[in-house]
């Protein structure tokens, strides 16, 4: 497979868009859970980094519904910006991730208020982290079944399949982070910051490296 994708700057295709958005999504949140930032960087400023990222996350699944409605469409038609078509896996694998992204948001958002009780942080930040990764997790095995149509099946030769299996690795990382993130009412702290963190940093450059392979590949060089 060629490993080497040309980024360039296409904005007006709709997949690159994708692949780039999610890219900048996913290297905000490594950047986040990074611990000589997290650590040394003011926490505020640390929590903007993640809202920002989880933004771009929305922005680019929401670009992947786009994506799935429009496939097969004439090249003159109006480009559809939603359709109720629940019919296939990918389509419920876009919206699914949708409504991750937006849990996201809530989360992230949350996250920058310090007043919360210990109750109320695990129901307005935890809670919407968590259910944002079943999300991730249910979205990525949709696209997986599609993609193969079972659960273990191989083609090291084929860049989706490398997608693919990245996104769901990745969301098994954000999973571990979300479950290790449960503020605990006899400390008031994480059940454990370390897996939190290296959760969401390994999460994250899964999911980077995975939008980087949606890009096409580089062309070689023509001979001389």
């Amino acid at each position: 497979m060629q490993w080497h994708r040309h980024i360039g700057w296409t904005p007006h295709d709709l997949g690159w868009r994708i692949a780039a958005l999610f890219m900048v999504g996913s290297s905000l949140f490594a950047v986040g859970a990074f611990p000589p930032y997290s650590q040394l960087v003011d926490g505020r400023l640390v929590g903007i980094t993640f809202v920002v990222g989880s933004l771009f996350f929305t922005i680019a699944a929401y670009g992947s519904i786009v994506q799935v409605i429009n496939d097969g469409r004439e090249p003159r038609a109006r480009v559809k910006l939603w359709s109720w078509s629940p019919s296939g896996p990918l389509w419920w694998a876009a919206v699914v991730q949708f409504a991750g992204t937006l849990l996201f948001n809530i989360n992230t958002i949350d996250a920058l208020v310090t007043t919360f009780t210990v109750e109320e942080t695990n129901r307005l930040v935890w809670a919407p982290d968590f259910f944002g990764c079943i999300a991730f997790l249910v979205a990525s095995h949709l696209a997986w079944m599609q993609l193969g149509g079972r659960f273990w099946f191989r083609d090291t030769d084929d860049p989706d399949w490398w997608s693919s299996l990245l996104n769901y690795v990745g969301s098994v990382f954000f999973m571990a982070s979300a479950l290790a993130a449960f503020t605990l009412p006899t400390t008031g702290e994480a059940r454990n910051i370390t897996i939190v963190n290296s959760g969401t940093f390994l999460g994250a450059i899964c999911f980077l490296i995975g939008a980087y392979l949606l890009l096409p590949p580089t062309q070689p060089k023509p001979a001389t």
